[in-house]
């Protein structure tokens, strides 16, 4: 029996999916969802703000800040009312009201900015005019990959010894370059592949709370990726419908990373492959598993039709650079 007095003591770090009835080939899912936060970001938040209080940065009485639309702000708000600060996160009008209202059910302070540049300029102006707040600035801090260095790396090669290929979503990059920097020093041999989502037009926004970035920020090292395959929205989509049927409700990102490996794999060799699923779908209900929506957003095309039993999108909607 498991006992714990704080919610972030409790994280499933072992437990992965054999999609082969599912996918038609054999690729492990590594499910990173299984905690209070219910998503991967539960380790580098709980990473860096460890790492600011040993600075002394953090004490009681301060305001953590950051800027979040997804599932970070979450895993922040969690070890914010666990460890007695106060959380302003500043996030934009991508994030869900369900996730917006997830953190201030927490105890978060929520501020909606109107664009990436005008949250950035709030989150300086609230650290430079308020004594105690605390930027943990998520894309250049290195806590959000030495967290994955030290857990989610060795987990998955104790678990996979024979591990061939991994894929993982880019996002803020954490997962992925704590994940490769560990490998490259213990296997070297393993391929690291990085996926990213592209929408329709020159990176468009995004409109669902995926995995998602437009710019390569501090904490990317892309020289430790083997490749990198841009995986379309739609694609992404259509993989998280399809693991439903199956079961398995996971989010965005895990459909990405899933539509990403799957097309990889459709040109080259791997016996054994390991896919991170850096989330669970339930906050994703009124988004992408809500038909409506998917057609508003994306058109009738990324909805499975009723005959559609495999992922006939491997080969179409992706490409490796």
């Amino acid at each position: 029996m498991q006992v714990i007095t704080r919610p972030e003591e409790f994280d499933v770090t072992d437990l992965y999916v054999d999609l082969e009835r599912i996918v038609g080939r054999r690729v492990l899912m590594k499910c990173e969802g299984f905690n209070f936060a219910r998503s991967s970001k539960l380790k580098p938040a709980l990473e860096m703000v460890t790492l600011a209080e040993r600075a002394g940065v953090l004490r009681p009485g301060s305001t953590i800040v950051e800027m979040s639309s997804g599932n970070l702000g979450v895993a922040l708000s969690l070890v914010a009312a666990s460890r007695g600060y106060r959380f302003v996160c500043v996030t934009d009008p991508r994030s869900t009201l369900l996730t917006r209202q997830l953190m201030q059910n927490l105890g978060t302070e929520v501020l909606v900015a109107p664009d990436p540049a005008a949250g950035l300029r709030l989150v300086r102006r609230l650290c430079a005019e308020n004594d105690g707040h605390t930027w943990l600035d998520q894309y250049a801090n290195a806590g959000n990959w030495m967290a994955h260095f030290r857990s989610t790396g060795p987990d998955i090669l104790r678990t996979v010894p024979d591990l061939d290929v991994l894929f993982v979503g880019v996002g803020s990059a954490g997962t992925l370059t704590g994940c490769a920097r560990y490998l490259r020093q213990v296997r070297p041999q393993v391929r690291i592949v990085a996926v990213e989502c592209v929408g329709p037009g020159p990176r468009a926004a995004r409109r669902s709370s995926a995995v998602r970035t437009s710019v390569r920020f501090p904490v990317i090292d892309m020289s430790l990726v083997d490749d990198l395959v841009r995986v379309d929205e739609s694609a992404a989509i259509r993989a998280c419908r399809r693991l439903a049927l199956s079961g398995f409700l996971l989010g965005g990102g895990s459909g990405m990373v899933l539509a990403g490996a799957l097309g990889w794999l459709e040109e080259n060799d791997a016996d054994t492959a390991v896919v991170i699923s850096p989330d669970l779908g339930d906050r994703y209900l009124d988004t992408i598993y809500q038909d409506q929506w998917v057609k508003d957003n994306y058109g009738p095309e990324a909805l499975l039709d009723g005959a559609d039993h495999e992922f006939p999108y491997a080969k179409t909607l992706f490409e490796v650079p």
